[in-house]
């Protein structure tokens, strides 16, 4: 199974579970199971229109989805997969 990294913001949807295993050949059907199985986390993961929305990065290994087959890129039995969501605020200063 892969290996499924939650960052903290969105581990009070998962129980708390920092990390989770999970049977998926490919991205979609990796979000499919989590959002089964973790219903709140479906309106942090996908926009109206079931994408992954710019805002949050998904990594399989050290390969940017967006780079890659985006929601079809493949997940293999070790493969470990990193949520990142954008983190935005602070001030800019001289």
């Amino acid at each position: 199974m892969a290996t499924v990294i939650i960052p903290t913001p969105l581990r009070k949807f998962t129980n708390n579970n920092s990390k989770l295993a999970i049977q998926a050949s490919s991205i979609s059907e990796m979000i499919h199971h989590l959002t089964n199985d973790f219903p709140e986390l479906k309106k942090h993961l996908l926009d109206a229109n079931g994408k992954v929305p710019s805002f949050i990065n998904i990594f399989v290994d050290d390969d940017d989805i967006r780079n890659l087959q985006q929601e079809q890129t493949v997940i293999k039995e070790n493969s470990t997969v990193s949520i990142v969501p954008a983190i935005a605020g602070g001030a800019y200063r001289i």
